[in-house]
């Protein structure tokens, strides 16, 4: 099945090893675009694209690092050509010494409490357990990589003439500000991100949007302990998380010129979770 306007388009994804980065890439190969599968698992982004039948080349790059990006965007466009659509999908949830096993644990603390009936007297604090290294790695992939790639695909995108799509990941923690300190602030700089860009990018024609899931079936979820992901699926009016696939299903759309009035947009696809 072909989507209107993605037949012969480049388009790049990012975190695209795993979860909705590889179902992403998938579905635009499947809808005629030549793609680009950026991780830096080697083993995993070769896994994303072979058996592809359209064009297609995986690379390993560390998307917080400016460098690394730029040699990579000149490669697809030495290999694949002008970059038509990117996808900011590159996102991670924590990361060493972020002080996120100490809130769980006290996050499972305290919840023991609530079971018990008792007034509840611990702290569920993240922000004084977290180290410099740990809020920096989280910003650095999640905020630094949108940049850098989108930056990476503009220039792209202006030295051929392209009216382009960008596409970036953010998230319902973004309006509820449920979840890690460092997630919650990447998440929400992406929405403002989006929307700047947007407007800067208006009369090149070349369009900027986010889409927001909710909790979604992807290993990020790993690391988030099960009882606080039953207390997330309970929230969802739908009753279940998303399923990578679902959320591939919008990025997609976005990318297409079936959306080509939508620009400086967010597309939440959350279950009903958290209305924006």
């Amino acid at each position: 099945m072909s989507e209107e306007g993605l037949q012969g388009k480049v388009a790049v994804v990012t975190g695209a090893g795993q979860g909705m980065g590889r179902a992403t890439t998938r579905l635009l190969s499947e809808r005629g675009a030549a793609v680009a599968a950026l991780d830096l698992n080697e083993a995993a982004v070769q896994e994303t694209v072979d058996g592809l039948s359209g064009a297609a080349v995986s690379l390993v790059c560390d998307v917080s690092d400016s460098a690394a990006v730029n040699d990579a965007f000149a490669r697809i466009e030495a290999e694949l050509g002008p970059i038509g659509v990117l996808v900011n999908n590159a996102g991670i949830g924590r990361a060493p010494n972020d002080g996120s096993d100490q809130m769980y644990e006290l996050m499972a603390k305290r919840n023991e409490e609530v079971a018990a009936g008792t007034p509840a007297q611990t702290h569920v604090d993240h922000i004084v357990h977290m180290e410099d290294e740990g809020w920096r790695s989280v910003l650095g992939v999640n905020l630094d990589g949108t940049f850098f790639c989108a930056r990476a695909a503009v220039r792209s995108m202006v030295g051929a003439g392209i009216a382009g799509s960008i596409i970036s990941i953010a998230s319902t923690a973004a309006q509820s500000g449920e979840g890690p300190i460092h997630y919650v602030t990447s998440k929400a700089a992406i929405i403002g991100f989006t929307r700047g860009l947007a407007r800067e990018l208006g009369t090149r024609r070349i369009r900027v949007n986010a889409v927001a899931p909710g909790p979604t079936n992807t290993p990020i979820m790993d690391g988030i302990p099960q009882e606080w992901i039953r207390d997330m699926e309970a929230a969802i009016p739908l009753g279940r998380m998303a399923e990578p696939q679902e959320i591939t299903a919008a990025v997609c759309w976005l990318a297409s010129d079936a959306s080509n009035m939508c620009t400086g947009s967010v597309l939440v696809a959350n279950g009903g979770s958290y209305f924006f």
